[in-house]
């Protein structure tokens, strides 16, 4: 079974209305929600997670900005906030320093990653380098891997190559959009994904509306291959 994180996020930023969306969720099976650090302020951030605790859910902070300054601000806020994981950002040496000693486990983008919304650059063979070369390190626990926002890779050959190499989760963050997607990514053998601005866009089965989405894909990831 691959893992579902339902992003609360719309192109590549936290949505307004985070709070009145986790509500419709209560009661369902879901149990990974997140947001990005673009959008909604530190203290906004922190009443969503509180109601995100509320359901027991655990919650991701995926640090998407572009400079080492506002990275550091997030994973700053990310304790704060109280979250349970940071995915994402290009300055693993921040990620570490700041997190140290933190019960937050730390999955930062392997390989070039530019722009915003964020883009994957490189070779298959140096993306894969990259995630072993950071999952090895103290403190990382995984990898946030962009898998469908790089522009000419085989996403399956890339996937593979990332989980081959890391010694933690691999969690597919971005641009999944339909089940097959979903499936693909649990046969390369990712331990998540996520998926936030194309339920916003009803573009699942199961809509139109967030939960009846949220529920096809909480169904289809029970069953795809993995």
């Amino acid at each position: 079974m691959i893992q579902f994180i339902f992003m609360l996020t719309h192109s590549d930023a936290t949505v307004p209305n985070a709070l009145e969306v986790l509500e419709e969720l209560r009661g369902s099976e879901l149990r990974y929600v997140g947001f990005k650090d673009v959008g909604a302020s530190p203290e906004q951030l922190k009443r969503i997670t509180d109601a995100a605790h509320e359901q027991e859910l655990e919650v991701m902070l995926e640090v998407v900005s572009t400079s080492a300054k506002e990275e550091r601000a997030s994973l700053e806020a990310a304790q704060e906030v109280g979250v349970d994981w940071v995915l994402g950002g290009t300055n693993p040496e921040l990620g570490t320093e700041i997190l140290a000693g933190a019960e937050v486990r730390y999955c930062p983008f392997p390989g070039t990653v530019v722009d915003h919304p964020s883009v994957l650059k490189g070779k298959i063979t140096e993306i894969a380098e990259d995630a072993a070369r950071l999952t090895s390190t103290p403190g990382i626990d995984g990898v946030d891997l962009l898998a469908y926002r790089h522009a000419t890779a085989d996403v399956e050959a890339l996937v593979r190559a990332v989980v081959a190499a890391s010694e933690g989760p691999v969690i597919a963050a971005g641009s999944v959009a339909d089940l097959q997607q979903v499936d693909l990514l649990a046969r390369a053998g990712a331990w998540g994904f996520t998926i936030g601005s194309a339920i916003f866009e009803n573009r699942l089965p199961g809509g139109p509306g967030v939960r009846g989405q949220i529920d096809a894909v909480l169904e289809a990831s029970a069953t795809v291959a993995g």
